[in-house]
C-alpha cells in the first residue's frame, strides 16, 4: 500500500510467504528507508543483523537492567519478513530503523500497572507481542465462531470456506508464487476487519495500542523531514490502517507527552525453533517453526515429495519402516486431498493426513516425532561477536569454548569421567551453572564403582538462560565468582536445613571452597538451634552424598563428616519421642525419613554412628507408643541388616489381639522395601497367609486397600512371584487326617510334671 513517499508492507510475523513477497516488493522499489516495527532502542544493534556469524534464529532482548525480569523478546527467523527487510538494508547499506512505543516507556507502563509479571525460568512471555492483535497471534481454535477483535483473520478464512484463519493464510499468502499486489489485497482485508472490529475491552490495553501507533507515525514522519523520498514501511498487517494517513503530529505528540521511562538496555540472544512455536507460550509465535523453513526454502512450494523425503530419513533413522512405495502413495493422496477440498496445492494438513494414513498407520508415536522434529524443530541461531553483553556473559562464552561445550537446542547426552581432569573441570562448571539458576545441564545419572567416579548430563540450552545471566551478572564478572557470592547470600537467606544441606551439597560438586565455608557456618549455627528432629533427619542424606566425593573430586569432606555426626546423635537421641503419637500421614513423612536416613547412614563409613542408629530402630520396632507403620518399616530395616529375626515381631504385630488397620500399617512399613522377602522366607510367607485367611470379611474389605497398596509398589517380577507362590500352595494337596505327623523334639521329663497339674485342673485321674 502506497501514500506518497511512504510504502506500506503489512505482514505476518513468521510469515515466509510475506518475507518472500517482501523481499521482490523492495528490490523493485528500491527504497531509501526501511521502517521495521520494533523497539527503536535496539537502532544501534541492526547493522549486525548482516555480520559474519548472525545465524537466525535470534532475537532482541530488552531488558531493565536494574530488574532483568522486566524483559521482551523480538525473536527472528529466516523466513520472517522483519528479518529479510533488515538483511536487505544490510546489504544494500540502506538506512534501517525500528519504529514503536520505545519499550523505555513500555515496560514502565506495565510496570506502573502492574502488568508484567517475573518470567518464569519454564517459559518465555513477549511482553511486547502478547498483547498483538490476532493477525499476529497463533491461538487456539474455537468450535464457537471467533470474536472479531481477538481473531479477524478466522472470519476472512470462514469466508472464503476454510476451517480458520490459520489454514486460510497459509493457502492464500504463505504458499502463494505471485507476489503482485499480495500487500495491496492484505491492507484492504486488514481496513475492512479492523473497520467492523470494536476497540479493546481493557483501558490499558486500548491507551497502549493508540500509542504504540502514535510513536510509529511519529517515526515515519522522521524520515520524510530528513527527505526520503522511498520509505518502506514494514509492520504487523494489524497497523497499516492506522499507518495509511498521517494526521497533524500535534495529537501524537501530545499523547506520548509525559509518558514514564525506565532504563532500558538491548542485545543480541540466539533463539530456537523450539521457543519460536506457538506451543511455547510466545504469543506471536507459529505453530511449525520448521514446517516454515521448508517453505521459505523450497520457495514457497509445499514440495510433498521432498518434504516426504525428509519424513522417510527421519523414520528409517528411528527404526521405523518406510519404502519407496510408502512415499509415492504420500504424495498421490496428498494431491487428492488437496483436490477434494479445492485447495491449488497440497498443505501442511494434507501431508500429515496422508502421512498418518499412509507411513504411521494412525499411531501416535511417529505422528509425535514428525510433529517434533519436521514441524517445530531444533535449531539453534548465533549471534555475532560484536553483540553488547556483560562481562558473566563473556566469561561463559570463554569457559565454554575452552571445555568444548557446544551449546545445542536439542537434548542431549553428555557422560563425564570425573577422573579425567577436563570432565572434571566440566562438571564443576555446569554444577556452577546451576547455582547461578542456569540450568543447561541436567544430572540424569550417576555409575561406576561406587557411583562417583562418572556423571551422566543432559544438556539443552534455552534461550530465556540469557536473563538468568543478566541477573547474577551483579554478583560477579566470572562464573566462578558469580557463582560464590550468590551461593553465599542464598546461604545467609536459608530458612532451614534440608535446603542448606542442599547447597553445600551444590558447592563441592562447584569446587567453591569460599562459598563452602560460608554454607558449613551456617548449617552448624542453624543446626544447633532447631529441634524439629524430621528437618535434622532430612539434612543428613546431602550431606552423606557429600561425603563421597573426596577420593574423585579432590575435596575435603572432614568438616562435613564433622556436622553430620553431630546431626546423627541429636537425631538418635529425639527419634523415639519424634515417633510417638504420629496420625497417618505423619507416619508416612516419617517413614521416608527413616528409610533416606538409613540409606544415608550406610554410605558413610561411620561404624560408630550405624550401630547407634541399629539400637534406635530395635526401640522403635518394639515401642508400643509408635505408629504401625513405622514399626514395621524399623523391623524390616533390622531384618535387611541381619540384626533381628523378624518372625517374632511379625508374629505379634499380626497376632489376633491387633486391630486389623493396625497390622496393615505394620505390613505396609515392613514390605515397603520389596517383596522378594514373601517370596523366600517360608516362615514369613505362612505368617502373613494365615493372618489373611483367619480375618473376617469385614475386616478383609476394610484392609484390603492398604494391603493392596503395599502390594502395587511391588516391581511386576516381584509380583508375578509372590503370585506363583500362592498358587502352588493352593494347588498342594492338603494333608489327610490319617498322615503321620513329624515326630516332635519333646522333652518328656518336663512334659510329665505337668501332668498332675492338668489333671487337676481337668477334673481327670492318671495312672
Amino acid at each position: 500500500m502506497t501514500t506518497g513517499d511512504v510504502h506500506l508492507f503489512g505482514i505476518r510475523h513468521h510469515g515466509p510467504g510475506c518475507a518472500r513477497s517482501l523481499a521482490r516488493a523492495l528490490e523493485e522499489l528500491r527504497p531509501d528507508c526501511v521502517l521495521i516495527e520494533g523497539p527503536p532502542e535496539a537502532d544501534s544493534l541492526l547493522a549486525l543483523a548482516g555480520a559474519e556469524g548472525m545465524e537466525p534464529p535470534v532475537a532482541l532482548l530488552l531488558y531493565a537492567p536494574e530488574q532483568p525480569r522486566h524483559a521482551v523478546f523480538y525473536p527472528f527467523a529466516e523466513f520472517s519478513p522483519e528479518w529479510q527487510a533488515l538483511r536487505y538494508a544490510a546489504r544494500n547499506g540502506v538506512p534501517a530503523r525500528f519504529m514503536d512505543l520505545p519499550q523505555t516507556h513500555a515496560l514502565a507502563l506495565a510496570k506502573e500497572h502492574e502488568t508484567v509479571d517475573p518470567i518464569p525460568s519454564d517459559a518465555v512471555v513477549d511482553l511486547e507481542e502478547s498483547v498483538e492483535e490476532s493477525v499476529e497471534e497463533s491461538v487456539e481454535e474455537s468450535e464457537d465462531l471467533p470474536d472479531l477483535r481477538h481473531d479477524p483473520l478466522d472470519w476472512l478464512g470462514r469466508a472464503a470456506g476454510y476451517g480458520g484463519g490459520e489454514e486460510w493464510w497459509e493457502h492464500t499468502v504463505e504458499q502463494r508464487q505471485d507476489g503482485a499486489d499480495l500487500f495491496a489485497a492484505i491492507a484492504e482485508a486488514l481496513t475492512a476487519a479492523r473497520a467492523e472490529t470494536p476497540p479493546p475491552a481493557d483501558a490499558f490495553e486500548a491507551r497502549r495500542e493508540v500509542l504504540r501507533e502514535a510513536a510509529m507515525r511519529g517515526t515515519i514522519r522522521a524520515a520524510q523531514k530528513e527527505g526520503r523520498e522511498r520509505i518502506a514501511v514494514v509492520c504487523g498487517a494489524w497497523h497499516v490502517p492506522a499507518l495509511a494517513r498521517l494526521p497533524g503530529a500535534g495529537a501524537d505528540r501530545e499523547l506520548l507527552k509525559g509518558l514514564p521511562k525506565l532504563k532500558v538496555e538491548a542485545t543480541w540472544i540466539p533463539w530456537t525453533y523450539d521457543r519460536l512455536a506457538a506451543a511455547s507460550g510466545y504469543g506471536a509465535g507459529v505453530e511449525s517453526p520448521a514446517w516454515y523453513e521448508h517453505l521459505w526454502r523450497s520457495g514457497g512450494r509445499a514440495a510433498p515429495t521432498a518434504w516426504f523425503a525428509r519424513v522417510a530419513r527421519l523414520l528409517r533413522a528411528a527404526d521405523l519402516d518406510c519404502s519407496s512405495a510408502h512415499l509415492i502413495e504420500c504424495v498421490r493422496l496428498a494431491d487428492m486431498l488437496a483436490a477434494l477440498r479445492e485447495r491449488p496445492a497440497p498443505g501442511l494438513n494434507e501431508l500429515l493426513e496422508a502421512a498418518g494414513t499412509v507411513l504411521t498407520t494412525g499411531e501416535d508415536a511417529p505422528l509425535r516425532l514428525i510433529q517434533r522434529e519436521l514441524l517445530v524443530g531444533h535449531r539453534l541461531g548465533t549471534v555475532a561477536d560484536g553483540a553488547p553483553t556483560v562481562p558473566l556473559q563473556r566469561d561463559l562464552d570463554q569457559r565454554r569454548k575452552t571445555l568444548r561445550l557446544k551449546v545445542s537446542a536439542a537434548r542431549e547426552t553428555l557422560r563425564l569421567d570425573l577422573r579425567a581432569e577436563n570432565d572434571l573441570a566440566r562438571s564443576q562448571f555446569l554444577h556452577r551453572l546451576r547455582l547461578l539458576r542456569v540450568p543447561w545441564g541436567e544430572v540424569t545419572e550417576a555409575r561406576g564403582g561406587k557411583g562417583t567416579f562418572w556423571e551422566t548430563w543432559t544438556l539443552q540450552w534455552q534461550p530465556e538462560f540469557a536473563l538468568a545471566v543478566l541477573e547474577a551478572a551483579p554478583y560477579g564478572n566470572t562464573v566462578a565468582e558469580a557463582a560464590a557470592a550468590l551461593a553465599q547470600r542464598t546461604a545467609l537467606e536459608a530458612r532451614d536445613l534440608p535446603a542448606l544441606t542442599e547447597l553445600v551439597d551444590q558447592l563441592l560438586l562447584a569446587d567453591l571452597p569460599a562459598a563452602l565455608a560460608v554454607a558449613m557456618r551456617e548449617l552448624e549455627n542453624r543446626a544447633a538451634l532447631t529441634g524439629d528432629i524430621p528437618q535434622l533427619m532430612a539434612a543428613i542424606p546431602p550431606l552423606a552424598r557429600v561425603s563421597r566425593y573426596g577420593d574423585v573430586r579432590q575435596t575435603d569432606a572432614a568438616q562435613v563428616l564433622h556436622v553430620l555426626d553431630g546431626l546423627a546423635i541429636r537425631v538418635c537421641i529425639g527419634l523415639a519421642a519424634a515417633c510417638q503419637a504420629l496420625d497417618d500421614e505423619a507416619a508416612a513423612a516419617m517413614a521416608g525419613h527413616i528409610g533416606a536416613l538409613h540409606a544415608a547412614l550406610k554410605w558413610v563409613d561411620r561404624p560408630e554412628r550405624l550401630a547407634d542408629w541399629t539400637t534406635v530402630l530395635g526401640r522403635l520396632a518394639d515401642a508400643d507408643g509408635v505408629h504401625a507403620r513405622v514399626r514395621g518399616l524399623a523391623a524390616r530395616l533390622l531384618l535387611d541388616e541381619r540384626r533381628a529375626d523378624a518372625a517374632d515381631r511379625m508374629s505379634r504385630a499380626l497376632s489376633r489381639a491387633v486391630p486389623p488397620e493396625a497390622a496393615a500399617a505394620w505390613l505396609e512399613g515392613f514390605l515397603g522395601g520389596g517383596g522378594m522377602l514373601l517370596a523366600h522366607d517360608e516362615a514369613l510367607f505362612q505368617l502373613l497367609d494365615q493372618w489373611v485367611v483367619g480375618l473376617s470379611a469385614d475386616h478383609f474389605i476394610q484392609v484390603l486397600p492398604l494391603v493392596r497398596r503395599t502390594f502395587s509398589t511391588f516391581p511386576p517380577p516381584e509380583r508375578r512371584r509372590i503370585g506363583e507362590r500362592v498358587r502352588r500352595d493352593a494347588e498342594r494337596p492338603a494333608a489327610t487326617p490319617t498322615a503321620a505327623a513329624p515326630a516332635a523334639d519333646w522333652d518328656l521329663d518336663r512334659a510329665e510334671r505337668l501332668i498332675p497339674t492338668l489333671s487337676l485342673i481337668l477334673g481327670v485321674e492318671t495312672d
